[in-house]
C-alpha cells in the first residue's frame, strides 16, 4: 500500500466508489415500482427486504473479521460478483420467494461489500503519509457516489421514458442497464485496488479464516471499552429504521400524488439525479460543518434535520412539495455520512478498522428490515404518509447519541486499542 501516494490512493478509492454506486443509481427509480408491477404488495415487498436485512446482520462480523484477516481485495471482488448475480436475478425475478432470494443475495453481497473499501483507503492513505487527514476524502466520496447514484437515475428515468424494449417492460430496462454497469465496476477492481499483504496462498488463507473470529472478538470488546463507540454505532438502529421512508417509500409516495405509477417513475429519475447531486454537495460541506460546529454537534443537528425533512415528504401536499423535502432530504444525507464515519474512525485503529465498520453496518441493516415490515405495514394499513411521519421521528431520536463524542472530543484522547492477545504458535 506505501507504493502509492495519498493523491493516488484518493482518485482509486473514489473512482471505486463511483462505480460501486452507479448500479444503484440505475434501480433505486423502479425497485419497488417494478416489484409492484409485477404483483407484489407493500407489505410482501417489505417483507422480502427482511432476507437482505437478517443475512447482512448473521454475516456482517464475519465477513468483516475475514476482510481484516485475509484482505480487503478478494472479499470486495467476491462481493462484486454476487451483486452481479443479484442484480441479474431481479431482472428475471416474478414472484415473491425469487424477489425473496434475490434480497437474500443482496445481503451476502451488502455484508462482504461493507467496509473494505473504505477501510482500504484510509489504511493505505495512512501508509503513505502518517499524518494525512482522510476525512476530506470521505467526504469527497460522499460527493463522487451523490455524483454517481445521481447520474445512474437521471439514465434511468430516460430509460423508462423511452418505454419498453420489445418484450422487455420499461421498469425493467434500467435493471439491465445496472447489469451492465456492475460488470465494468467489477472489471475495475480488479486493475485498480492494490493490496500488500504478507502472506498469500491456500496457507494464508486458512490461517485468515482461523484469525478471523479472533478479529470479530476483539472489535466487540472495543464497544465494551468505548461508550463512545457504541453510542455512535447505536446510531445506526435508528437511521437504518428511518432510511425506509426515502429509499422505499418515497416513490410511492410520489405515485399516490401524481396518480400514475409510470409517470412517477420516469419523474424519480431526474428527481433521484438531483437527489443525489443536492447529498453530494451536502458531502461537500463537509470541512465547513466541522469548522462551525465540529464533527459530533455538526452530526446531531443533522439527524434532526432529516427528521423535519421526512415529514415534508409525507405531509406535503402536490408533487413539487413532496420533492422538494426529498432533495432536502437527501442533501442533509449526504452531509451526516462523512462526520459520522470520521467519528467512528477516530476511535479505531487499522488492524480491526472493518470489523469495526462491518459493527456499524451491522446495525443498520436488521434495523432497515424491521423498518420495511414496521412502515410499509402502517402505510398499508393507515397511510404512507403516517409511516413516512412515524420514521421520521425515529430519524431524529438519534441526536443525543452523538454527545459522548462531543463530550471526547472536549478533552485529549486516543483511539481505543483492544488488549494485548498471545500469538500461537498456529498464529506465527
Amino acid at each position: 500500500m506505501s507504493a502509492l501516494t495519498v493523491r493516488q490512493v484518493r482518485f482509486r478509492y473514489l473512482a471505486l466508489y463511483g462505480l460501486r454506486w452507479l448500479p444503484t443509481g440505475l434501480i433505486i427509480p423502479v425497485m419497488v415500482l417494478l416489484m409492484q408491477e409485477r404483483g407484489l404488495s407493500l407489505p410482501q415487498i417489505g417483507l422480502a427486504y427482511t432476507a437482505q436485512g437478517l443475512l447482512v446482520l448473521a454475516l456482517e462480523l464475519p465477513t468483516g473479521g475475514l476482510a481484516d484477516a485475509l484482505g480487503r481485495r478478494p472479499v470486495l471482488i467476491v462481493a462484486g460478483a454476487l451483486n452481479l448475480v443479484s442484480l441479474s436475478l431481479f431482472a428475471m425475478a416474478d414472484s415473491f420467494w425469487l424477489f425473496f432470494l434475490v434480497f437474500a443475495v443482496q445481503g451476502v453481497y451488502r455484508a462482504l461489500d461493507s467496509g473494505p473499501l473504505e477501510s482500504w483507503y484510509v489504511d493505505a492513505t495512512l501508509a503513505a503519509d502518517p499524518d494525512a487527514e482522510y476525512e476530506r476524502g470521505l467526504g469527497y466520496a460522499g460527493t463522487v457516489s451523490g455524483g454517481a447514484i445521481g447520474a445512474g437515475a437521471l439514465l434511468s428515468g430516460g430509460l423508462v421514458a423511452l418505454g419498453p424494449i420489445g418484450s422487455v417492460s420499461a421498469l425493467t430496462v434500467p435493471v439491465l442497464a445496472a447489469i451492465v454497469a456492475q460488470a465494468v465496476a467489477l472489471v475495475a477492481l480488479l486493475v485498480l485496488l492494490v493490496e500488500q499483504r504478507p502472506a498469500t496462498g491456500v496457507a494464508a488463507m486458512r490461517a485468515s479464516m482461523v484469525q478471523a473470529p479472533r478479529m470479530i472478538g476483539e472489535a466487540i470488546g472495543l464497544l465494551r471499552r468505548s461508550r463512545v463507540l457504541l453510542a455512535l454505532v447505536a446510531v445506526e438502529l435508528f437511521w437504518g429504521f428511518g432510511m425506509v421512508t426515502f429509499e422505499s417509500l418515497l416513490p410511492v409516495r410520489l405515485a399516490e400524488v401524481i396518480g400514475d405509477p409510470e409517470r412517477a417513475a420516469a419523474l424519480l429519475g431526474p428527481a433521484s439525479s438531483a437527489a443525489w447531486l443536492a447529498s453530494a454537495a451536502g458531502a461537500a460541506l463537509t470541512p465547513l460543518l466541522l469548522r462551525w460546529f465540529g464533527a459530533a454537534p455538526g452530526a446531531a443537528l443533522l439527524r434532526i434535520l432529516q427528521g423535519v425533512t421526512v415529514v415534508g415528504m409525507g405531509l406535503f401536499a402536490g408533487p413539487v412539495g413532496v420533492l422538494v423535502a426529498y432533495l432536502a432530504c437527501y442533501a442533509v444525507h449526504g452531509a451526516s455520512n462523512p462526520l459520522h464515519s470520521g467519528l467512528l474512525h477516530r476511535q479505531v485503529d487499522g488492524p480491526y478498522r472493518t470489523s469495526v465498520l462491518s459493527l456499524n453496518s451491522m446495525m443498520s441493516a436488521p434495523a432497515a428490515a424491521l423498518g420495511g415490515v414496521v412502515l410499509t405495514a402502517i402505510a398499508a394499513a393507515a397511510s404512507v404518509s403516517t409511516a413516512m411521519v412515524v420514521g421520521a421521528v425515529v430519524l431524529a431520536v438519534a441526536a443525543p447519541l452523538y454527545l459522548p463524542a462531543w463530550l471526547a472530543g472536549r478533552r485529549p484522547a486516543t483511539p481505543v486499542e483492544p488488549p494485548a492477545v498471545p500469538v500461537s504458535a498456529a498464529d506465527r
